[in-house]
């Protein structure tokens, strides 16, 4: 992902929005506050055509030094683009970029009613680590999320 893809990324980044169970963002953050909370590795698209399909993206979750091989995973398929295979594409492609850098654990925290992210996570060796009722609201709705994480089975 470049700076010049941001346009198709925050559109697909919308469509997420939009769906009410992707993300408890409101409103697509400028580039550069979005550029400011993710890793500068791992920040992957999907093209087709020169066209942005999907993106995927690490953020850190803490910014203590143990906790530099943990990141957190972002991952969208643009609406026209799903059932196509893009998300599990991507998904490897992070996993494999990601132990590369020395991240050694990678998290989501996924709307429970997300099942298709959910069982995107699962394919790929991520495991349901925790539940968190009522954590967030959401326009006003009270929202569930689960926990999921993946360790790397390299060694560090």
């Amino acid at each position: 992902m470049q700076k010049n893809d941001w346009k198709s990324v925050a559109q697909i980044y919308q469509e997420g929005i939009d769906t009410d169970i992707a993300t408890f963002e409101t409103q697509v953050p400028s580039w550069e506050k979005w550029d400011s909370g993710h890793l500068k590795i791992c920040r992957l698209v999907a093209e087709h055509e020169g066209e942005v399909l999907a993106w995927a993206a690490l953020s850190p979750v803490s910014t203590r030094e143990v906790y530099a091989g943990v990141a957190e995973l972002s991952i969208y398929v643009a609406a026209e683009s799903k059932g196509k295979g893009l998300g599990s594409i991507l998904m490897s492609r992070v996993i494999e970029e990601s132990e590369k850098a020395g991240i050694w654990t990678i998290q989501s925290s996924i709307f429970s009613e997300n099942t298709i992210s959910i069982n995107l996570h699962q394919k790929a060796g991520f495991r349901i680590v925790g539940y968190r009722e009522r954590i967030a609201k959401r326009n006003g709705i009270w929202r569930n999320t689960h926990i999921l994480e993946r360790r790397s089975t390299r060694e560090f």
